[in-house]
């Protein structure tokens, strides 16, 4: 499998597994995680709040036991606090994350964490003080690289400008291709985007008709509920693998780092896995391209 490498040299598998939906059962996500592997997925994502703190414990527990392979890389993410009544609060200060860093690392079994996170962010942040957070976690060898994961453009742009950041994590995808409007800049500052939610809530996979009934009843961004059937009907036309055409536009990318999927079963992994390794031509891509609308992000932008 491709493999897409980072400022700080860290591999980045060109797919990659997000562990959220893994659920709690170990026996399962072991199966998925060992069939990501056999597939070549060596990059796997993951955060502090899913199954609050258990999907860490779980992705930790398994990966352990493949510690002698030096090519598995782990990101996590941090920002989002649970309090003792169960509300999720924003926290992006230098003292939550140097805190909560020892948390994720006694969690996922690890001295040093491959890749940390931001999960979220506004421009009313303490900025400054959330970069140095991450600054010194690396001087002080805990994480090898940080990033963000957002889709807000000035909180973006401020990362790029103003931070080592290494990653981007935003939705992307052939409808949703609002970072398209990014793209530049984050090439420019030597930054790799993971491309989260790739095939859209399933509108783009094989069960298309019923995302759209299911939830895009509405439309969604510029698109009403008739103009998105049009289009995404349009695409299947083009190619009826819609998933791999999803993931063929965005490995067109040069920035890309990696497309990340979720998996609940090992079948659904294996599917994605071979949607992946269906290369679609260039000029299908185009064509796809061309009859999608040019989305941009319209919030957030000061």
């Amino acid at each position: 499998m491709q493999k897409n490498i980072l400022k700080s040299g860290i591999e980045l598998s060109e797919l990659g597994l997000g562990c959220m939906s893994l659920g709690t059962d170990v026996q399962q996500a072991q199966k998925i995680i060992e069939t990501a592997l056999e597939a070549g997925i060596t990059y796997f994502d993951t955060a502090d709040i899913y199954d609050k703190g258990v999907n860490e414990e779980i992705v930790g527990k398994i990966l352990h036991q493949y510690q002698q392979r030096e090519d598995i890389v782990i990101g996590t993410k941090v920002g989002n606090q649970l309090q003792p009544n169960g509300d999720m609060v924003w926290n992006p200060s230098k003292r939550y994350i140097k805190d909560n860093i020892k948390h994720s690392l006694r969690r996922l079994g690890l001295e040093q964490l491959d890749l940390y996170m931001l999960h979220g962010g506004t421009i009313e942040d303490p900025l400054d003080e959330t970069i140095s957070a991450f600054e010194e976690l690396k001087q002080e060898g805990l994480v090898k690289a940080y990033g963000l994961s957002s889709i807000r453009p000035n909180v973006i742009r401020y990362y790029l400008e103003n931070s080592q950041i290494e990653v981007l994590m935003s939705q992307f995808n052939l409808i949703d291709n609002r970072p398209e409007m990014l793209l530049n800049e984050v090439r420019e500052h030597g930054v790799k985007l993971l491309a989260r939610g790739p095939v859209f809530k399933g509108l783009l996979t094989k069960n298309y008709e019923q995302a759209l009934a299911q939830k895009f009843a509405k439309g969604i961004f510029d698109y009403d509920a008739a103009s998105l059937k049009d289009t995404v009907s349009a695409l299947h036309d083009i190619e009826p693998e819609l998933t791999a055409l999803s993931f063929s536009y965005l490995r067109s990318f040069d920035v890309l780092g990696s497309i990340i999927v979720g998996a609940s079963s090992v079948q659904q992994l294996q599917e994605n896995v071979a949607q992946y390794n269906k290369e679609i031509d260039s000029i299908n891509i185009n064509k796809a391209r061309s009859i999608v609308k040019d989305l941009n992000y319209t919030q957030h932008l000061k």
